[in-house]
């Protein structure tokens, strides 16, 4: 069962980034803020030394680093990106992300235009 977004879709709400993400030890955290039937968004919460290795997405993939720093490959070259960077990934780019200290992103995830 998928997680219940923490945004109703029908209802306007001001959420505090900071208050509702969530850090674990050795871990990565990930909560739902808000789910439509084009699009995503979700807010992660990185331990220091944690990753996610190469992946695709078939998505457009907005990321906007919210708290500390890490390091995402983009065709095996490395890219720092610390609070308040923003990155942008096309559909089907191979992509990796590592933790170089405790930090929180925001993606939003939002489906090709299919037209």
């Amino acid at each position: 069962m998928a997680e219940q977004p923490l945004i109703d879709v029908a209802k306007e709400k001001i959420i505090s980034l900071a208050a509702e993400t969530r850090f674990a030890p050795n871990s990565i955290v990930s909560r739902t803020l808000l789910r439509t039937p084009t699009s995503r968004t979700v807010l992660f919460g990185f331990a220091e030394g944690q990753e996610l290795t190469e992946h695709p997405s078939t998505q457009h993939a907005l990321i906007q680093i919210v708290t500390g720093e890490c390091e995402f490959s983009l065709a095996d070259k490395p890219h720092p990106l610390k609070a308040g960077d923003l990155l942008y990934l096309p559909p089907n780019l191979a992509h990796a992300v590592r933790a170089t200290k405790q930090f929180s992103m925001l993606l939003t995830l939002s489906k090709p235009d299919t037209n």
